[in-house]
Order: C-alpha cells, then sequence, then structure tokens
C-alpha cells in the first residue's frame, strides 16, 4: 500500500503539466461564464459516467442512461447502467457539496455508502436511486418505493437469500462439528458468498488512509500534477474493491478544491477514455503519470469543443423562436436539449407540461435531429 515517486520523475513532466495546467485554466475561464454553461455541466455528467465505465471494460449507452436516470427506461436497466446511474448520483453529489468534501473522511464515507456514526444506521441506495435503511441480513427495508415499484418484491429476495445463506452456514458448522465436513470454519475466516469472491485481508480502511495520506504531497506540486499522481496512487493502492470508478470522481475533486477547475466538475473519463490501455495500466510510474496528464489535456479540449458546439447549437435554435409568442414553450424545449444528450417524446411531454404529440409537434418545429432508429423508442438530440 506504499506508493512513492522519485524526484526526477516529477521533473520530466514539467512540460506536461505546464500544458494540462493551461488547458484547464482555459476552459474553467469559459465555462464559468459562457451561455450555454448549465447546459454544458448537465450533460457533462452523463458523457462521464458513461466513460467510468467505459474505462472499465464495459459498455454503457448514454441515451439509456438518460432515460435511466428519468426512470423511462426503454428496455430493463442491466447491471452496468446501474453502476453508470450510481457514478452519475455520485458525482451530482460531488458537485453540490463544499469543494473539500469529497476528499475528507466524511465525504468518502458518504460516497462509499458506509455507516457515519456509531448509532446511525448505515444509508444505502437502492435498486431505484432512492436511499433505504439496511437491516442486520443487509437488506433494504426503507426508503422512498416510488422510484422503483419493484422495491418491495426485491426486498423479498434479498430475505430470502439472507435467510437461505444463514441455513447454510448453520448447516457447514454442523458437518464441522460432527466430523464429516472437516473442521468448523474459524471466525476470521470470511463466511457467506463474499467469502468466495473478496480477500478477507483487504483493508478498505487502510487502503483509503494511506491513499488520503498524499494528498498533503499533492497540494505542494501544480494541481495537475497533483491530480495525476492522486489518480495514479488510486490506481496502483486500489483502496476500493466495488467502487474503483470512484478515483476519477476525486479527480475533479481535487481540482475544484485546489482552484484549478471551479466552474464544472471535469469530465476526466472523456479524456481518459482516449488513452490507450497499454499506458494507462503501464509499469513504468512515468508513462502512466504522463497519460493522466495528457488525459487532462484531452478533457480541457474536449470541454472546449463542447462549448462551441453547444453555443452554436443554441443560436440556430433561438433564431426559430425568435418571432414565437410569450408563454411558447420551445425555450423550455431548448433548455432540456442543451442539458440532456438525447431526450424522447415523454421525457419533453413531462418536462414542457404537453402531451406526447404535443411533444412531437415541438420537437418538429423547433429541428431538432433524430438521432434514433424507429426501434425501441425514438430520440433527439444536439449533434
Amino acid at each position: 500500500m506504499r506508493y512513492d515517486i522519485p524526484e526526477l520523475v516529477l521533473q520530466t513532466l514539467f512540460s506536461a503539466t505546464i500544458e494540462a495546467e493551461d488547458r484547464l485554466a482555459r476552459l474553467d475561464e469559459r465555462a464559468g461564464r459562457h451561455p450555454v454553461a448549465e447546459g454544458f455541466r448537465e450533460r457533462g455528467q452523463f458523457f462521464d459516467a458513461a466513460g467510468a465505465l467505459w474505462v472499465a471494460g464495459e459498455l454503457v449507452h448514454v441515451e439509456d442512461l438518460v432515460l435511466h436516470d428519468a426512470h423511462m427506461d426503454a428496455r430493463a436497466p442491466t447491471h452496468e447502467l446501474t453502476i453508470a446511474h450510481a457514478v452519475l448520483r455520485a458525482r451530482r453529489r460531488i458537485w453540490l457539496s463544499e469543494p473539500d468534501w469529497a476528499l475528507s473522511t466524511a465525504g468518502l464515507a458518504v460516497l462509499r455508502g458506509e455507516q457515519v456514526g456509531g448509532d446511525t444506521p448505515s444509508i444505502e441506495m437502492d435498486r431505484g436511486g432512492s436511499p433505504g435503511v439496511a437491516d442486520d441480513d443487509g437488506v433494504i427495508v426503507d426508503g422512498d418505493d416510488d422510484d422503483n415499484p419493484l422495491s418491495l418484491e426485491f426486498a423479498e429476495i434479498d430475505a430470502a437469500i439472507a435467510r437461505s445463506q444463514r441455513l447454510l452456514d448453520e448447516q457447514v458448522g454442523e458437518l464441522g462439528d460432527s466430523g464429516f465436513g472437516g473442521e468448523r470454519p474459524s471466525a476470521s475466516e470470511p463466511k457467506g458468498q463474499l467469502g468466495l469472491l473478496f480477500d478477507d485481508e483487504w483493508d478498505e480502511g487502510a487502503r483509503l488512509d494511506a491513499w488520503r495520506s498524499l494528498i498533503p504531497a499533492a497540494d505542494r506540486l501544480p494541481a495537475c500534477l497533483g491530480a495525476a499522481i492522486l489518480f495514479d496512487a488510486w490506481e496502483q493502492i486500489e483502496p476500493l474493491r466495488r467502487q474503483h470508478w470512484l478515483g476519477g470522481l476525486l479527480v475533479g475533486a481535487y481540482l475544484r478544491m485546489r482552484g484549478k477547475v471551479t466552474s464544472h466538475l471535469i469530465s476526466f473519463h472523456t479524456g481518459l477514455k482516449t488513452i490507450r490501455h497499454e499506458r494507462r495500466r503501464a509499469r513504468d510510474q512515468e508513462v502512466r503519470l504522463r497519460a493522466f496528464l495528457e488525459a487532462l489535456v484531452l478533457t480541457g479540449e474536449l470541454g472546449l469543443k463542447e462549448l462551441d458546439r453547444l453555443f452554436l447549437a443554441k443560436t440556430q435554435m433561438e433564431m426559430r423562436v425568435r418571432d414565437r409568442r410569450s408563454n411558447s414553450s420551445l425555450p423550455s424545449l431548448i433548455e432540456l436539449l442543451l442539458s440532456r444528450p438525447i431526450v424522447s417524446a415523454g421525457l419533453v411531454a413531462r418536462h414542457v407540461g404537453v402531451t406526447q404529440r404535443g411533444a412531437l409537434n415541438l420537437v418538429r418545429e423547433l429541428g431538432a435531429k433524430e438521432m434514433t432508429g424507429r426501434g425501441r423508442y425514438r430520440g433527439w438530440g444536439i449533434l
């Protein structure tokens, strides 16, 4: 769990650090005062969540994530889509909190879904994305059921699995006592299904402490270089087994805390996914750090291009509504199109407050580009 970086490596990364610092400074300056800043900020949340799964080797379509976030899934959500939505919620939580919250002990505990406080019940996210309280079996027993109509059925299934696991553990113990099944498992050995999947000696708390101990040293370096070092340390130490994607979000939180990018939480994964896997996972530390700095540069470039594209689209759409009546619904539709990578008729109808037929008429009147076929659903967006 120890992470060191030679002084010579830091010196060789000077030019790459300067380039990353300059590109992110330009992006932050423009995004902070741009007419489409709000839409740019919200769209980046979706693209970064999908990019986090891409970096992990999983494919999640951005349009499916948009519909899942609006509880308008066109098909049953996959496991990967559920994880991407967890990334999206974590990003929003980090953005709405104080700049240094995500890197604090309390912030990391909340993002991990860990119990905070001795007598406080642990708060977890149920399958619909709403908070619930976990009982002794790890089953969500309270929460907002309106978001997920199948929450009660899922809770019953979880309870049945927990009862079956306890029965199996008791039978294994009885076999151990009778001499037919070997020795009874000791208390230090992992029990249940998790013991087959995870290393019992994997101490997430100690690994997180080791990673957080590097923050003071990173603070003495330029912000981008410090962020690259923290991300590389996260990749090497691997503090979390089930939420490894959190490291990319903490890069944005760190740059925001340092005051480098305060206009939004940067979409680090959108730049990172363009870097070849061989460079991101290279054995040479200098190669990895240079790749992460290049990812920051690409993130800045992609962000600047996205701002220009959104501003051009906004200008073209506003020309269509220039002579409309004051109570027209088209301005609301423009706002929605700027804040979502793709919209469906149902999403437009709910946001604008019209029927689905009225939503289709608005989309046609605005001239939005159809981005899907005529299969499961139709969607429109900005190309």
